[in-house]
């Protein structure tokens, strides 16, 4: 009966580090951008490639 409590812990001890580290994803902005994957099958790959090579060359 003992284990279960140490299972029990160890279980939610791993909840709430993905809990703390879904939070860290969400608040540095890793889910914004919602709209480019839902197009991005509608581009060529090499449009895709030019379009990141114009931004790369505005950013320097």
């Amino acid at each position: 009966m003992n284990i279960f409590y140490l299972l029990i812990g160890v279980s939610l001890f791993a909840a709430l580090i993905f809990l703390a580290a879904f939070i860290w994803a969400v608040k540095s902005g890793q889910f914004e951008d919602g709209y480019t994957p839902s197009i991005r099958i509608l581009f060529d790959d090499d449009e895709i490639k030019e379009m990141e090579s114009e931004k790369e060359n505005t950013n320097k």
